[in-house]
């Protein structure tokens, strides 16, 4: 059967008297040809999903690991100077301003670094340095590595990559003697877990077709839902031994689950066609998809003009930022995910400071992710982007704001809001993954998606001190993450909507879309 599509290019061409360029014949997406070929979402796509999204666990766990090895110990007076000294001790809040031997730990002092290297009058900047160390080292490895899984690694090389290069860091993070080691392991490990989501995600979305491309997605936001959910629980197990069992307890499934992507997980067939590897990615698509009609469904695909680029690592981000839309789009959703970063990374570190069990308040925000994902799972079809950002985002920073009220009332509600504040945090980032997914095409999507990420851990690299300041002198980090997010939430305003668009491979094929929407034509 012929292609009616070329057929149809032909005949206005003969029509016009000129011939047209390949690019600027309308002739059938790769993305097309990959969703006609593929057919529905299969055993071995979902087996595929899941794998690449099990990352996640491993992600979630060592970003809020902190939470628990870096919390600060409950305390209790003793008597050893006599009951008026006791009295006096019971008294003072502020262990800092007693004698060191009218006061103990609650448990014993390795549970905790705090504990462990007598931290516990140091210096805020001190205190949370290992936390901000680990989100600098997100920072930058993002910056470093952002680029490598759309050009000379891809998704698969780069997933196991930076997977086990995170879990061996973690590893030896058992090994620290003080905290200047230890701040410099988390920023190493910050560093490789920094794309780890990105891959992960992107990965996961390009080997099915756009019906299933939302809930795919989701997947990924269970499994570190589960990385999150995971901890206090381990942690629990884990009261009154040392603080390095819980890096032991998580580093060694994540080594041996990088050993399995090596083994098992296959390559993006979109990136194997971008980057010209075609027999490659016909390969994968045989494995992987329900359509056996390979031949047929890609004998046009020479027609269809790649876009490789160069092998400079740098390369796809120089076509990102080149082209002022692509500019413009990426401004907007890292200025988004900069407010969504200081809520969803700084108010899990701030548990501690609130009138609540610490485990329960980790168990009950790791729990909201839950709801978060579902919501996302069954509504991302009929949810618009825009609309759904800036309603999360703006519910979330009255919340924020609210958790930073003063008073015995509000005390009460504190948890209560604090939570409905996370859940919209949640929400609100997932579905900026899946808009950030829409909007750039295949050959810089990895690179967007990083940068997206770099920008909520920039967010998240300012909350350990926001939260460390709070706890010396009252003042509230609520305050500022609320209006942060909220204002920033506003920015979504300035991007396209993209709810139920096919997927793009080419800038070219992206800008014929932004033209055609910018002339109420809608997507090509």
């Amino acid at each position: 059967m012929a292609d009616s599509t070329q057929l149809l290019s032909q005949d206005n061409s003969a029509k016009s008297g000129s011939t047209q360029p390949p690019d600027q014949k309308h002739l059938p997406s790769l993305d097309s040809r990959i969703e006609r070929f593929i057919g529905d979402f299969g055993w071995a796509q979902f087996l595929q999903a899941v794998l690449v999204s099990i990352a996640w666990i491993f992600d979630g766990q060592q970003t809020f690991i902190s939470v628990f090895t870096d919390a600060r110990p409950t305390w209790h007076c003793t008597d050893q100077l006599g009951d008026e000294s006791s009295s006096s001790c019971d008294a003072v809040s502020d262990i800092c301003r007693l004698p060191r031997n009218s006061w103990a730990w609650d448990w014993p002092a390795h549970t905790s670094i705090i504990s462990e290297w007598s931290l516990e009058c140091a210096a805020s900047i001190v205190t949370g340095l290992p936390a901000s160390s680990f989100f600098m080292g997100c920072l930058v490895g993002g910056l470093v590595l952002a680029t490598l899984a759309d050009s000379s690694l891809g998704r698969k090389n780069m997933l196991f990559l930076t997977c086990l290069t995170m879990s061996l860091s973690s590893l030896l993070t058992v090994f620290s003697i003080n905290i200047w080691i230890y701040s410099a392991l988390r920023f190493v490990c910050g560093f490789f877990r920094s794309t780890i989501g990105t891959c992960s995600l992107v990965l996961a979305t390009e080997i099915v077709g756009k019906r299933w491309r939302g809930q795919v997605g989701v997947m990924g936001f269970f499994c570190f839902t589960i990385g999150f959910l995971s901890l206090p629980a381990v942690a629990y197990m884990n009261i009154g031994l040392s603080w390095r069992y819980l890096y032991l307890y998580t580093s060694i499934p994540g080594i041996i689950y990088s050993v399995l992507v090596r083994l098992f997980v296959h390559e993006s067939p979109r990136w194997l066609f971008v980057r010209g590897r075609e027999e490659e990615a016909m390969a994968t698509l045989k494995s992987i998809a329900n359509n056996s009609n390979l031949t047929w469904s890609f004998s046009g695909l020479s027609l269809f003009e790649q876009e490789t680029g160069n092998d400079n690592i740098f390369s796809s981000m120089k076509i990102l930022l080149e082209k002022r839309w692509a500019l413009r789009r990426l401004s907007a959703i890292m200025v988004m995910g900069f407010g969504m970063g200081m809520v969803y990374y700084g108010m899990p570190l701030g548990l501690g400071d609130l009138a609540f069990n610490l485990y329960l308040s980790v168990t009950f925000n790791a729990l909201s992710e839950l709801p978060s994902s579902l919501v996302t799972f069954f509504l991302v079809g009929k949810l618009n982007r825009k609309s759904s950002i800036i309603v999360f985002t703006s519910l979330s920073g009255v919340c924020c704001i609210m958790c930073g009220l003063k008073g015995e009332e509000w005390r009460r509600l504190q948890i209560g809001v604090e939570l409905v504040s996370f859940f919209s945090a949640c929400t609100a980032t997932n579905i900026l993954f899946i808009f950030t997914i829409e909007l750039f095409p295949t050959l810089v999507r990895n690179s967007a998606m990083s940068m997206v990420r770099q920008a909520l851990v920039l967010g998240g690299v300012f909350s350990p001190m926001l939260v460390a300041v709070g706890r010396g002198d009252g003042f509230s980090p609520y305050m500022v993450f609320g209006l942060v997010i909220g204002c920033c939430g506003l920015f979504a305003i300035c991007l396209p909507e993209t709810r139920g668009r096919a997927l793009c491979d080419t800038m070219e094929e992206e800008e014929r879309n932004e033209k055609a929407t910018c002339n109420g034509v809608g997507d090509v």
